[in-house]
C-alpha cells in the first residue's frame, strides 16, 4: 500500500526515515469501553520535523472497536483519516460533523475521510482495523483537541 498526504511548507527540512520501533508509541483507550489501542507518533513535534503536519498510526487492539473515543475537535487544524486493514466484507461507520448534529460515513479498507476543524471524527469497526490520522494546519501539539462529552453527542 502506498499512501501520499502532504500539507503546506514554508522552509526546508531533511528527508527522515523513521522506523515502526523507532515511532513514539502510546497505549491509550479502555478496553471496558472497546477502545483500546496502540497509537503510533511519526510525524510530531518530536519526531519527523514537519511545517505544519502531523501523522500517526493507530491501531485498534483485539476486542476494540471504537477509534478517538472520547472525541474532540481540532480547532486549528485539519484531520485526514485513511482505514486499511479491514477485510473487504467489513465496515467502519466514521462519525463526523458539529457534535449536535452528527453523521455516518461507511468506509471500506484502504478509504480516507476528510475532517474539518469543526468537525468531530471517531468511528466504530466491524472487524479489527488500522487507521492513518493526518493533521495539517499551524499548531502541531498532538494534545490540542477540544474534547467533546459523548452525552453531548447527537
Amino acid at each position: 500500500m502506498f499512501y501520499l498526504v502532504s500539507a503546506p511548507a514554508h522552509r526546508a527540512l531533511p528527508t527522515t526515515l523513521i522506523p515502526r520501533d523507532k515511532a513514539e508509541t502510546i497505549e491509550i483507550g479502555d478496553a471496558g469501553r472497546a477502545s483500546r489501542r496502540t497509537l503510533r507518533k511519526y510525524v510530531h513535534a518530536d519526531g519527523a520535523a514537519s511545517c505544519e503536519l502531523a501523522l500517526g498510526i493507530t491501531t485498534l487492539e483485539p476486542g476494540s472497536v471504537w477509534n478517538t473515543m472520547p472525541c474532540h475537535t481540532h480547532d486549528r487544524r485539519t484531520e485526514v483519516y485513511l482505514y486499511f486493514g479491514l477485510p473487504a466484507e467489513e465496515r467502519v461507520l466514521h462519525i463526523c460533523g458539529r457534535p449536535s448534529e452528527t453523521r455516518s460515513i461507511v468506509v471500506a479498507d484502504r478509504q480516507a475521510v476528510i475532517n474539518p476543524p469543526w468537525s468531530v471524527h471517531f468511528g466504530a469497526g466491524t472487524a479489527p482495523y488500522r487507521f492513518v490520522w493526518s493533521t495539517a494546519g499551524e499548531n502541531l501539539a498532538y494534545d490540542d483537541m477540544d474534547p467533546v462529552a459523548t452525552a453531548d453527542l447527537s
